[in-house]
């Protein structure tokens, strides 16, 4: 199938969406994390976090700052495409580390896990094999530091070679990685599978469907399972009425299957274009908070496109310009690809750009 231009606009903004929306998520929810319920109402009042509180990063105060959560999807973004770069290519191309190592901002501890922190070192300290990463995580954990850098699998295009099922596999290899828990791998992969649907032009509640079709049909799939139906029948008994309560019977949102099924629930009882009700649920709980907003970000970004996410939080989020261009790049590689290297196109500095070694 050859995309249309409008298939492509459609594309294009699905993937700003998803990814500057889950940064959004992140950077509401990153501030309050570790309060609890009661006092994240009263500061921000019954509706929960709907604006940037301010937070101290660094040394300096300001609104809008990211978490480890949006540090770690645009890693997997750039790897991605640094992926592909080794399928196009014959080889390493220089030492260059691209383009995105070199952004000043990235450098900057947010609490990141201590699952993927222990897991990478030991990885490249050669606990298996001297500076070589990619095998799986040598631990038992489920935590959420796979699933919520986990949406950009889904976001490859609709009309190309990767299904569903690569998706699935792809994302729950990549969250393998640091956790070897299987239901930490399995949450990743339907997260993807999820938003792959959605890529696909499928309705949220019917993404839904889809992503439980392929969970069924996965080993070690009940306690994501179970996760994902809870966060489906609470929100269709609650009608749409959201409260911190329900949010959290479905738990902290700490570990892979919990994060994932409190960002769905909030975005199943706020589905509409109007993202800021949805953000805000996901958030205003004494939870993993900037987990739960992301993920859900990631959700409704890819839904309804980049022009419906709140303008007011839109232009403070912290690295948007550098979100954006990499969702750009993004969209380059697995639309337009033979035009920037390999062997069937010219050989620009894109492989400066991206030195897929």
């Amino acid at each position: 199938m050859t995309p249309s231009r409008s298939d492509l606009e459609t594309y294009r903004s699905r993937v700003r969406g998803s990814l500057l929306g889950g940064a959004i998520g992140d950077a509401l929810g990153g501030p309050v994390e570790f309060w609890k319920t009661e006092k994240i109402l009263a500061r921000c009042g019954e509706g929960g976090v709907r604006e940037y509180v301010p937070w101290r990063v660094d040394g300096r105060d300001g609104h809008g700052w990211v978490t480890d959560d949006t540090q770690m999807t645009l890693f997997a973004v750039e790897g991605m495409i640094r992926w592909l770069d080794t399928q196009d290519m014959a080889g390493p191309d220089g030492e260059s580390d691209g383009w995105l190592a070199q952004e000043g901002w990235l450098y900057s501890r947010r609490a990141p896990g201590n699952t993927c922190l222990t897991a990478l070192r030991s990885a490249r300290a050669g606990a298996r094999r001297p500076r070589q990463f990619g095998a799986a995580a040598d631990n038992d954990s489920k935590g959420c530091g796979g699933v919520m850098r986990s949406a950009p699998l889904g976001l490859l295009p609709p009309w190309g070679w990767a299904g569903l099922d690569f998706c699935y596999s792809g994302a729950a290899e990549a969250a393998g990685h640091t956790h070897g828990h299987p239901t930490g791998q399995i949450a990743s992969g339907a997260l993807a599978v999820l938003v792959g649907a959605i890529v696909r032009g499928q309705g949220l509640r019917e993404a839904t469907r889809t992503m439980i079709e392929v969970l069924r049909e996965r080993d070690s799939n009940g306690e994501t399972l179970r996760a994902v139906q809870a966060a489906i029948d609470l929100g269709e008994s609650v009608g749409g009425v959201a409260s911190t309560t329900t949010m959290e019977s479905l738990g902290g949102g700490w570990i892979a299957e919990e994060a994932l099924a409190m960002a769905l629930h909030a975005a199943l009882v706020f589905p509409e274009p109007d993202q800021m009700l949805a953000l805000a649920y996901a958030v205003t709980h004494s939870g993993d908070s900037d987990s739960t907003g992301a993920i859900c970000g990631n959700i409704l970004g890819a839904l309804h496109g980049e022009t419906a996410l709140p303008p007011s939080l839109v232009f403070e989020v912290e690295g948007r310009g550098t979100i954006l261009e990499l969702a750009d790049d993004f969209v380059l590689e697995f639309t337009g690809g033979e035009h920037l290297h390999g062997d069937w196109g010219p050989h620009t500095r894109w492989t400066d750009r991206y030195p897929g070694w």
